[in-house]
């Protein structure tokens, strides 16, 4: 490794290829969590073998542990494993970058025009389609996390907890961690972390790990001074904008969005729909901010365009400003303060990947963590899982009824969505039969939604 260059580390990935690889994630990141997950996964350990499957589950199972959305900070974490924290910041960066753009110019379309049917047309489409992009992205993420059938175990029970009982999410990861960690203490063999993707010739191998074999390069170490100085830098990074706003207009709608998304991006665990939940409460019931159809309709747009779907509280901080915007122009207004909810949503996801990642890969060899890790890993499978039985149901039928006592709700027959069923079959078949991308799924999708509108 003595002859590699230094501007390209012992791994041998330039930073400038690295930067490309980022934006094609970026592109494709598609179909909530659970797409981007898989696509991370697919690009950076399968096509080009940055990191070992071992090292990927293992940042994920941390990932998973943190307020926030988990895809851009496994981005982070990867991204500071190959380039220090230039690497985590680019991408971090651009992995929120396209869906923060294409909120943005379509709460502004939303604002000034209303409900477009052309418009309307085209998410229809794609939210069939997307339910297809979440199951296949299931069905990988279950074939790499699901080993056994302890893990398969695991990840139904999460399932159920969450789908029909509706436990909490945090209790759902709590559990699964103590299992883990209990049962690789007890020696159960089904709970014992696989060495595979670390294993000395493996395909599974990554660049970075053959890089260092015997220990860590000197980023990934941890270091109590360098500890203190990020905490400093980045806990003013993310908190010197709000306190700016607030100091100069301390009444304003900026000053109540600004504190209100910063404490949410404090309790962000549970995954994007408990998120949004707990977002629509405050901002619909408490504040008044926007109405319950307008809370859908931006989620509507956050699940059918790239990046994380928390991505949606950025919605919701623009209208909030363009229903009240002061001496403001309304789009203006709108416009600050969703740049000001995406600032304090995504900010800290850097600073919790750069201030506990070195500590994480030093206990890497841990095995009653490594074991709680999978163990975490597992349960996010059934995590996913409830997801995209959610997202079926609300995207398949028009009407769904509670049952007392359970967190499931019972579709309505009567009300199926044929068009959208449809669409969905035609979208599954395409990626599942005929090996069709998501982007041209997609595509395809809205396509053919925009097609039958201006048909009829």
């Amino acid at each position: 490794m003595t002859d590699i260059p230094a501007r390209l580390g012992a791994h041998n990935v330039s930073f400038g290829s690295a930067v490309r690889v980022w934006l094609r994630v970026a592109a494709l990141s598609f179909g909530g969590p659970a797409g981007q997950i898989a696509v991370m996964h697919r690009i950076v350990v399968e096509e080009q073998g940055w990191i070992g499957e071992t090292r990927f589950l293992h940042a994920l199972g941390y990932c998973n542990l943190l307020p926030g959305p988990e895809a851009q900070q496994l981005a982070i974490y990867i991204g500071w494993l190959m380039h220090r924290t230039r690497g985590g910041v680019v991408a971090g960066v651009l992995f929120v970058l396209p869906g923060a753009i294409a909120i943005l110019v379509l709460s502004l379309i939303y604002a000034a025009y209303g409900q477009v049917g052309a418009v309307a047309a085209i998410f229809f489409g794609l939210k069939a389609a997307v339910l297809a992009v979440v199951v296949q992205a299931v069905i990988r993420l279950g074939k790499r996390s699901l080993r056994n059938t302890m893990l398969r175990g695991i990840a139904a029970a999460s399932f159920l907890a969450l789908f029909v009982f509706g436990v909490p999410f945090p209790a759902v990861v709590v559990g699964a961690g103590a299992i883990g960690w209990l049962g690789a203490r007890a020696g159960i063999a089904a709970l014992q972390p696989s060495g595979g993707g670390h294993a000395a010739g493996s395909a599974r191998t990554g660049r970075f790990e053959i890089a260092w074999p015997a220990g860590l390069p000197d980023h990934t170490r941890p270091n109590a001074p360098r500890t203190v100085r990020i905490a400093a830098l980045w806990l003013a990074i993310w908190l010197v904008p709000l306190g700016l706003v607030v100091l100069a207009a301390p009444n304003s709608i900026f000053a109540d969005v600004g504190k209100f998304f910063a404490q949410t991006a404090l309790v962000a665990f549970g995954g994007a729909y408990a998120i949004l939940a707990y977002v629509a409460q405050h901002a619909v019931a408490g504040y008044g901010w926007l109405t319950a159809p307008q809370m859908l309709d931006g989620l509507g747009l956050a699940e059918t365009t790239p990046g994380p779907l928390i991505m949606v509280v950025q919605f919701v901080g623009f209208i909030a400003a363009f229903h009240a915007p002061g001496s403001m122009n309304p789009l203006l207004a709108g416009t600050l303060a969703a740049l000001l909810t995406t600032w304090l949503t995504f900010a800290p996801c850097f600073l919790w990947v750069f201030l506990g990642g070195p500590y994480i890969e030093a206990l890497r060899g841990n095995r009653s963590l490594s074991a709680a890790l999978g163990a975490i890993s597992a349960a996010i499978a059934g995590v996913i899982l409830n997801l995209a039985a959610w997202f079926a149901l609300h995207t398949l039928f028009g009407e769904l009824r509670p049952i007392a006592g359970l967190a499931f709700e019972m579709p309505v027959l009567a009300s199926v969505d044929p068009w959208a069923c449809l669409l969905a079959a035609g979208t599954a078949l395409a990626m599942f039969r005929f090996g069709v991308g998501a982007i041209t799924t997609l595509a395809g999708s809205a396509v053919i939604s925009l097609v039958v509108y201006w048909l009829r």
